[in-house]
């Protein structure tokens, strides 16, 4: 669990992503390893999401060393146990579950539980979870977390919704404290005219820049 911490504060920034279409999930996991993104959040909400994270981690193996392959989205143990047996290589939570840190934390698997409010933030502490994710983001802004990171000193918080590809957006969320930043929908938001994914590796590319890695 400390290596995958360890591998996620290097290089602090999660695309967060789904797509039915397993071919364009290859391409847009490909381009942002191409532009220097080594932690990837696939998210469990579709039909093809085992399917698909099955696949892509067996390519991973081939194509991507050094990338870590989580899965997001996961609301119950069964689910968490079923990805585990996968090959997932962390969990990621929209809420915090005891029964879920069971079957990771305990078993020594890196999950970063969803947290609103200082209460979940403390319950995640006391199962033993060294990163939360703050969501929604968007909400809670910069200044929530400025007001809570006192109270909670060796507790580590990666804000997901409300972080934009900017380097304001990054130098915000950082300059409050957080560890790690997820990016979703706004990450993959193709610009006009583009062909291909080479603007995604490119925005990677500046995304990692910003982090200072």
């Amino acid at each position: 669990m400390k290596n995958t911490l360890d591998h996620i504060l290097k290089y602090p920034v999660l695309p967060v992503y789904y797509n039915d279409d397993i071919h364009t999930c290859m391409e847009v996991v490909n381009a942002c390893y191409r532009g220097g993104i080594r932690v990837f959040e696939f998210v469990d909400r579709g039909d093809q999401a085992p399917e698909n994270f099955s696949r892509l981690l067996a390519h991973q193996q081939a194509h991507w060393p050094g990338l870590l392959l989580g899965i997001g989205t996961i609301k119950t143990a069964a689910d968490a146990t079923a990805y585990l047996e996968m090959g997932a290589q962390f969990i990621v939570s929209p809420v915090v579950k005891p029964e879920i840190a069971e079957v990771t934390l305990e078993q020594g698997i890196l999950w970063v539980p969803g947290c609103m409010t200082p209460t979940e933030i403390s319950m995640a502490e006391d199962l033993g979870a060294p990163l939360v994710k703050l969501f929604p983001g968007d909400l809670l802004g910069a200044g929530f977390l400025k007001s809570v990171k006192p109270l909670f000193p060796t507790m580590r918080f990666m804000p997901t919704g409300g972080v934009n590809p900017t380097e304001e957006s990054i130098a915000g969320w950082f300059g409050a404290g957080v560890s790690a930043v997820g990016l979703g929908s706004k990450l993959f938001a193709k610009p006009e005219g583009a062909a291909g994914f080479d603007w995604l590796a490119d925005r990677s590319r500046e995304l990692m820049g910003w982090v200072n890695v």
